[in-house]
């Protein structure tokens, strides 16, 4: 397939710049395959879901992953740590006028000093010194990082609108953001009908926000993310699928952990890891029959796998009805519901 079958135009007024003025209070487009699309809002979501029915959530935490500094010998810097390898060291994306070389020493904002110790492909190993762990300098001295196409600053809001109320691992640069809509009082309505939740970890990588830049998709090299899917995650989605329930993925990420633990088999298997899977159309799911998520970039690999699930024919619809119906789109936009096209087709 070609990356022209990914494009669509999007008004530059329906990037969300900030989140719904309360949680859970955005819209919710229900795009099921072979149904009229609905548009109704997020807290009418439990209307689609039955008992026994479970609902996968992607616990990762998002890091204050961005640092400001220097060279010691000058120039400013800036970084954004992409993966914590260990108690003082990290991979990151280092924006600078000149690329510092390996055995560079930055210092950042609050005296923090780190040696850039070597390239790993377009990432730096950086080696921070002193006592603190990288996730307390980070905590201490880092910044939010918002996505590319917020052209605002990160302010003391986002601190808590850019997480979700179950984060839980700290590793991600960015949010799992289908699962921001979702309230501590959301969660206990639908657990109330029967619902059951359960969780998986994928620390989603500063690649996510990556377009697609090669004609052929075919030839796109994927990002990899480190993902954990528990055992007690695999027992709840074996116990819904036995006693007919649905099997919910909230977010592409969630979508992607799943799908890597059932990529050698068919079936999900508890395990950790990195993966690099990338899912076009074509892809046969093993395990979500359904999937709440944002709206996506323009030529992006999610815009792949949302097509991937709902048939590609579907998504530009639903998206120009989005558009039409000026849904907020992104990471602080609306949300929609999909259904699998095998569904539709059965």
């Amino acid at each position: 397939m070609h990356i022209s079958d990914f494009d669509f135009e999007l008004p530059e007024a329906l990037i969300a710049q900030q989140p719904s003025a309360e949680r859970g209070g955005s819209r919710l487009l229900v795009a099921l395959p072979g149904m009229a699309p609905a548009d109704t809002l997020f807290a009418a979501l439990p209307e689609y879901l039955n008992e026994g029915d479970v609902l996968v959530f992607n616990n990762t935490k998002v890091m204050k992953a961005r640092l400001f500094g220097a060279k010691e010998s000058g120039g400013r810097i800036e970084a954004l740590i992409e993966r914590v390898l260990d108690g003082s060291s990290a991979l990151a994306h280092v924006r600078a006028s000149k690329s510092p070389k390996a055995g560079t020493v930055l210092v950042f904002d609050g005296g923090i000093r780190a040696v850039m110790e070597a390239r790993e492909g377009e990432l730096f190993r950086l080696r921070f010194e002193g006592a603190l762990s990288v996730y307390d300098i980070l905590e201490q001295t880092g910044r939010l990082p918002l996505p590319p196409y917020i052209e605002r600053a990160a302010d003391d809001g986002d601190d808590e609108r850019y997480q979700t109320v179950y984060a839980k691992h700290q590793g991600a640069v960015a949010a799992p953001t289908a699962g921001l809509h979702f309230t501590d009082a959301l969660l206990q309505t639908l657990r109330n009908k029967g619902v059951r939740t359960a969780e998986v970890t994928l620390h989603v990588g500063a690649g996510t926000f990556q377009p697609v830049r090669v004609e052929n998709i075919a030839e796109h090299k994927m990002h990899s993310e480190w993902f954990d899917v528990p055992p007690e995650t695999v027992a709840a989605v074996e116990a819904a699928k036995q006693r007919g329930g649905r099997v919910w993925a909230v977010g592409t990420t969630s979508m992607r952990a799943l799908e890597s633990a059932a990529r050698e088999t068919g079936r999900l298997k508890a395990g950790t890891g990195d993966t690099d899977i990338f899912i076009t159309p074509g892809y046969r799911f093993n395990v979500a029959d359904r999937l709440i998520t944002n709206f996506h970039l323009p030529k992006s690999t999610l815009l792949m796998l949302v097509s991937a699930f709902s048939g590609t024919a579907h998504i530009r619809s639903i998206y120009r009805h989005a558009v039409e119906q000026q849904y907020r789109f992104f990471s602080y936009g609306d949300a929609m519901l999909l259904g699998r096209q095998e569904d539709a087709l059965s």
